[in-house]
C-alpha cells in the first residue's frame, strides 16, 4: 500500500494521549501522515499536522476515532459527502461499533497499513428537522422536557398518515442503532444486515404504543401537535435543538453513508453478541468482574493498561 494519511478524531473530553503518542511513534517508523482538526492542537504531538475540521475527512486516506462508539459515530458523520473508511480505537465503556482495544493497537495499525482489512458499509438516516438537514447513523430522537408534558406527534409514511404519539420519547433508528435507544425504549434488534427504519415510543401513554419496523424504501414524518411538550431533538446523542414546540423531521434512509474498517469480522461479532447478553444483567461491571475466575481478572487488567508505544 502507498503512503497513507490517517486522520485523527479525538474524543471531546476524555485523555486520548497514551493512545495518540502510540499512533504518532508508529506513524514516525512508518513514514505516515497524521493530521488532527485544528481546535484539537494541543492534544496532539507537534508530529501531528492540524488542519481545518472541514479538510480533516477529505484530506485523509482513513480515519482513526479513539474513544467510544459517540466519538466513532461522529467520525462517521463528518465523513458522509466523502465516505473515508473509520478504524474504532476503544476508550468507551461498551462500544459496538468499535474493535479495537488499546494493547492490539500496534498490531491493528500495521495490518491497516498492509491493507489486511475489510471494510463494513454502514446505512444513516437522512433527516430535515425544520429545513436543517442532517444525518444519524444511530438514531434520531424527539424527547420531551421533564415535567412540562409529551411529545405529541403524528406519524406519516409516504404521505400517508399512521396514527399518533403521546410518550416521553420517540425514537427513530437504523438497523446498527437498534442496540442503542431504540433498545432502552423496548424496541426490537434489528440485524445489520437487514434495511429498516425502527420508530419506537419510550413511555407512550396512548396512541401507538408499540415498534413500528419500516421498508428502508419508505419515507417517515414526524409532525409535532398543537400542545406538544417542548421537545428536544437528539441526533446520534447530540442535542441540534431544544424547546420546539411546532416543525417536523423527515427522515429518509441512505445506504453506503459509512465505512467501517474491520480486522476480524467474526470475532467482533462475537464480542457484540456478548455485550448484548450484558445489557440484561442488573449488574454493575464491578460486580461482573468478581464473577470472573481470578485468571481472566488479571488478563482483564492487562487489556486496561495502556498501550505499548
Amino acid at each position: 500500500m502507498d503512503r497513507i494519511r490517517l486522520g485523527l478524531v479525538l474524543h471531546p473530553t476524555r485523555d486520548v494521549s497514551p493512545v495518540v503518542d502510540t499512533i504518532a511513534a508508529w506513524a514516525e517508523r512508518h513514514q505516515v501522515e497524521l493530521t488532527v482538526r485544528e481546535q484539537d492542537r494541543q492534544r496532539v504531538p507537534e508530529s501531528v499536522r492540524p488542519v481545518p475540521e472541514d479538510q480533516l475527512t477529505t484530506g485523509a486516506d482513513l480515519l482513526v476515532s479513539i474513544g467510544g462508539d459517540g466519538t466513532m459515530l461522529g467520525a462517521l458523520r463528518a465523513a458522509v459527502p466523502d465516505p473515508k473508511p473509520v478504524l474504532g480505537v476503544h476508550l468507551g465503556k461498551l462500544g459496538f461499533l468499535v474493535e479495537v482495544e488499546p494493547p492490539e493497537l500496534p498490531a491493528a495499525l500495521d495490518r491497516l497499513l498492509a491493507g489486511e482489512y475489510t471494510v463494513e458499509s454502514h446505512s444513516c438516516l437522512a433527516c430535515d428537522v425544520c429545513g436543517d438537514d442532517v444525518v444519524a447513523f444511530n438514531d434520531i430522537a424527539l424527547i420531551r422536557r421533564p415535567g412540562q408534558g409529551f411529545v405529541t406527534a403524528t406519524l406519516a409514511v409516504n404521505e400517508q398518515q399512521y396514527g399518533y404519539y403521546r410518550c416521553d420519547a420517540l425514537v427513530v433508528s437504523t438497523p446498527s442503532g437498534s442496540t442503542a435507544y431504540s433498545y432502552a425504549a423496548g424496541g426490537p434488534l434489528i440485524s445489520p444486515a437487514t434495511r429498516a427504519v425502527v420508530v419506537t415510543p419510550s413511555a407512550p401513554m396512548s396512541g401507538i404504543s408499540r415498534s413500528v419496523v419500516l421498508s428502508s424504501d419508505e419515507r417517515v414524518r414526524l409532525e409535532l401537535r398543537p400542545g406538544s411538550a417542548p421537545v428536544a431533538i437528539e441526533v446520534d446523542g447530540q442535542v441540534i435543538r431544544d424547546g420546539s414546540t411546532s416543525g417536523a423531521v423527515d427522515i429518509g434512509y441512505r445506504t453506503d453513508a459509512g465505512l467501517v474498517v474491520r480486522l476480524d469480522p467474526a470475532r467482533y461479532q462475537e464480542r457484540s453478541q456478548l455485550k448484548l447478553s450484558l445489557l440484561d444483567l442488573p449488574l454493575l461491571p464491578e460486580q461482573l468482574r468478581e464473577l470472573l475466575p481470578e485468571n481472566l481478572r488479571r488478563q482483564l487488567g492487562r487489556r486496561e493498561q495502556p498501550p505499548p508505544r
